[in-house]
């Protein structure tokens, strides 16, 4: 059986990668239970701040523009590169 390349699977993958390595930093993490949205994962920092967060998969490590719902909620990025399977907070340009 080969393995399956759905979107959908891979982005699921991505957050699970993305919430443990969040806990990982020492972040309190609350997955969104919709499947759509500006929003992948809220989570707590150390100092109890709340940051939104949306996760991304892309293999290349291009990143789309953030939207302007999620720009006025300052969400985060978190890129996770599946082949390193390692995750990073990106900076976007202002």
């Amino acid at each position: 059986m080969k393995p399956s390349h759905d979107p959908s699977r891979i982005g699921d993958l991505a957050e699970h990668y993305a919430i443990t390595w969040l806990w990982d930093l020492g972040y309190h993490v609350f997955k969104n239970c919709g499947c759509t949205g500006p929003i992948d994962i809220v989570a707590l920092d150390p100092e109890g701040n709340a940051t939104f967060i949306d996760v991304k998969s892309y293999k290349d490590g291009r990143l789309s523009a953030k939207t302007p719902i999620q720009k006025e909620l300052n969400v985060q990025y978190v890129h996770y590169n599946s082949n390193t399977r390692k995750c990073r907070f990106v900076r976007h340009r202002k």
